[in-house]
């Protein structure tokens, strides 16, 4: 198959555009810096601007589009501009993808665009599925309408899943990092109550879903790309502690963050969402890591 990706140099799509290169695909990066794609991946120059250009040429006789391009939610404090630029880089790229599919002569079969569990907005314990309501949050607000962009694309010749993503763990990048320090001086711990779901899911499960959607016709619209065990941010520290043979008591107190992040720490850290698989499952897909501890296991005992 040949697959175009936007986002192939980040966490998540490097690693996958890797993997799509060992089944034996043929890879080319849309992207604003050609010369950060290692070959053999091909790389050609875009602007995800909400228009169209010569780079569209590489979508027209695609057989599948991976979308994951969108600022870093958790890259600065949110300021106006930062959450615009959240917004604007997730909604334009997605228009230009999707406009790019619906002028192509040869169309590809499917798309995978991101999005994320925080379409949900925050929930309390409840499990959520794909058919749980969209919040009214601004996160919430983004996931909506940058699945509305991704479904403009959905044609009889062009499936559309839209993989709405939780907290993706890996030691090279993500979150995950972010959460070591604390622990390895022995101060980690719970963030707020604890209570709140976080949604996670091994990185190579991750793949593998994004892997298996490509290939998988009778799937479509929006998918959870959580493991199927979701735990409270109190039993996250908990479990990481273990397998870090650290303490995990000591909690990080709400109104700390709060004026440390700003209203991204209520966002992303203070409130959760106990969303499940329900679609990947239903349809068949088999999750190596389900639970916790072994994921975090395999992440920190890898040669």
């Amino acid at each position: 198959m040949r697959i175009v990706m936007t986002g192939a140099t980040g966490f998540l799509g490097t690693p996958l555009a890797a993997a799509l290169r060992a089944d034996g695909h043929e890879v080319t990066a849309l992207t604003r810096r050609p010369s950060a794609v290692p070959p053999p991946t091909h790389a050609v120059l875009w602007t995800a601007d909400g228009s169209i250009g010569p780079w569209a040429d590489a979508i027209d006789g695609a057989d599948a589009v991976v979308n994951l391009a969108g600022e870093s939610i958790a890259g600065a404090r949110w300021t106006d501009a930062h959450k615009r630029r959240i917004r604007e880089s997730r909604i334009l790229a997605t228009r230009s993808i999707a406009d790019a599919i619906r002028t192509a002569s040869a169309p590809p079969s499917v798309v995978v665009s991101g999005s994320a569990v925080g379409y949900y907005g925050p929930h309390g314990e409840e499990p959520l599925t794909e058919l749980t309501p969209a919040g009214t949050d601004f996160l919430a607000q983004v996931c909506v309408d940058w699945e509305r962009e991704a479904q403009a694309a959905s044609t009889p010749r062009t499936r559309v899943v839209c993989i709405r993503t939780g907290l993706v763990l890996e030691r090279d990048g993500g979150a995950l990092p972010q959460m070591l320090p604390p622990f390895r001086f022995g101060v980690g711990g719970p963030v707020g109550s604890g209570r709140q779901y976080w949604p996670w899911i091994h990185r190579a499960d991750w793949i593998a879903l994004v892997r298996w959607l490509i290939g998988s016709p009778s799937v479509s619209g929006a998918v959870n790309a959580t493991a199927p065990e979701p735990v409270a941010n109190a039993e996250f520290a908990r479990t990481l502690g273990r397998v870090l043979r650290r303490p995990a008591m000591l909690p990080a107190p709400a109104f700390a963050l709060r004026a440390i992040l700003g209203e991204m720490a209520g966002a992303l850290l203070l409130s959760g969402q106990r969303a499940v698989p329900d679609v990947a499952e239903r349809n068949g897909f088999s999750f190596t890591y389900r639970r916790l501890e072994p994921a975090l296991h395999a992440i920190f005992n890898a040669a």
